[in-house]
């Protein structure tokens, strides 16, 4: 058994509930809006914000693979805390789904840019970012 002064325990949540969990990880990776954050066992105590992106889970030989959604990372005490809008796991990811996410969000952006409606085009490149983010990690 590892020594806890050695490993970190992973806990992802969002509005819907716990989406992952792991009690003995060896690094977390996640992209912030400061740039990319790996944070190993001991780390000094963080809290940022997050990019839309990919959340990579090392435990042994071992990678889990997590679309996170923006939000935001907590650690302190080798317990790395992920509250994200919305987060999945690479084989919960519906590939279908997400591509007709990535269509309706092309079309609505181009609607948006010929309406000069800088609201829906943000709102539409946001949901695009994330279908991207969904196809990217379900092809790892």
């Amino acid at each position: 058994m590892a020594d806890n002064s050695s490993v970190l325990t992973v806990s992802i949540v969002t509005p819907d509930g716990k989406v992952y969990e792991r009690e003995s990880a060896d690094l977390v990776v996640v992209k912030t809006k400061s740039g990319q954050l790996g944070i190993m066992p001991n780390h000094v105590p963080v809290i940022a914000s997050l990019e839309v992106d990919i959340a990579k889970v090392e435990y042994g030989e071992n990678t889990d693979e997590i679309a996170v959604n923006g939000g935001f990372i907590e650690f302190s005490n080798n317990n790395v805390s992920i509250i994200a809008d919305s987060a999945e796991k690479q084989e919960d990811i519906d590939v279908e789904r997400a591509n007709k996410a990535r269509e309706r969000a092309q079309r609505r952006i181009e609607e948006a840019r010929q309406k000069h409606d800088d609201a829906t085009l943000r709102r539409s490149q946001i949901a695009l970012q994330r279908a991207i983010n969904r196809i990217n990690i379900s092809k790892h």
